[in-house]
C-alpha cells in the first residue's frame, strides 16, 4: 500500500473525518495518514483501542513513536495517560493494550538505525505553553499551546509534521482542526492564523525520512 507516500508534496489529512479500519487485533482500529507497505509498513496513523483490547507481544524493528491522545495506553512498562509521549527505539518490543480504552497517534519504521534512546515524557512535564518532548541532532518534537488569533510561523529546514490536538488554525489553504495532520517538505515554512478558541498542537521538525532510516523489508 502507498498512502501519501510522496514526501516532496505538502500533505493534509483531516484525521477525525476518516473511517476506522480494523487491524489484525480484535478491538483495535486505525485511521491511516501515511503508509508505505502492507501490514508491516512505514506508517503514521491514529489508532484506537477498545476497552480490554490488546496486541500480542511483538518487536518494533524499525522503532515506534507515539503520543496518547485519549484514555490510558498500557504495556508491560506501565500506564501512559493522555498527553504521554513515548519513543521505543529499534529492537524494543511490548504487548500494548488498554483496559479502559485509548487513542494514540503513532509513527512506525521511521527511526534512525543508530537511535537507541528510549524516551517517556508524561503529561505535566515542561511549561504549560510549550513542552519539548525530544531533541536530537536533526530532530525536535514539541507540544505547544497557541493563543487565540495568534499568527504563528515555524521555520522548516529539514521537514515538518503537525498534528492539531484541539482547537484549530488556518494556513492560508486549509482549516486545520482537531486531529488534522499536516506534512510539509523541507524548506516550506509553516505560517498559520490560530482560531478564536486557540490551538493545542504536536509538531516535529526533522527530515521526513532520515538518510539512515531503519532498513525496511516487507517480507
Amino acid at each position: 500500500m502507498l498512502l501519501n507516500a510522496d514526501l516532496a508534496k505538502r500533505t493534509v489529512v483531516h484525521g477525525a473525518r476518516l473511517d476506522w479500519v480494523s487491524s489484525p487485533a480484535q478491538g483495535v482500529e486505525r485511521r491511516m495518514l501515511f503508509r508505505i507497505g502492507a501490514e508491516k509498513a512505514r506508517a503514521t496513523s491514529i489508532v484506537r483501542y477498545a476497552p480490554g483490547s490488546r496486541f500480542s507481544r511483538h518487536e518494533h524493528a524499525g522503532g515506534e513513536e507515539f503520543l496518547v491522545l485519549e484514555g490510558v495506553f498500557q504495556d508491560e512498562t506501565g500506564d501512559f495517560p493522555a498527553g504521554t509521549y513515548v519513543r521505543n527505539p529499534p529492537g524494543t518490543g511490548h504487548a500494548p493494550g488498554s483496559e479502559s480504552g485509548c487513542t494514540i497517534f503513532v509513527k512506525l519504521w521511521q527511526f534512525k538505525q543508530s537511535d537507541r534512546e528510549r524516551v517517556v515524557r508524561l503529561p505535566g512535564e515542561g511549561t504549560a505553553a510549550s513542552r519539548i518532548l525530544f531533541e536530537g541532532s536533526d530532530e525536535r518534537v514539541v507540544i505547544e499551546e497557541w493563543q487565540a488569533n495568534a499568527q504563528i510561523e515555524l521555520l522548516n529546514g529539514p521537514g515538518l509534521e503537525l498534528l492539531v490536538l484541539a482547537g484549530a488554525c488556518f494556513d492560508g489553504i486549509d482549516t486545520l482542526d482537531r486531529w488534522t495532520w499536516l506534512r510539509l517538505p523541507a524548506g516550506q515554512p509553516l505560517r498559520v492564523r490560530v482560531g478564536s478558541q486557540g490551538a493545542h498542537v504536536w509538531y516535529k521538525i526533522a527530515p521526513l525520512l532520515h538518510e539512515d532510516v531503519c532498513a525496511f523489508d516487507e517480507k
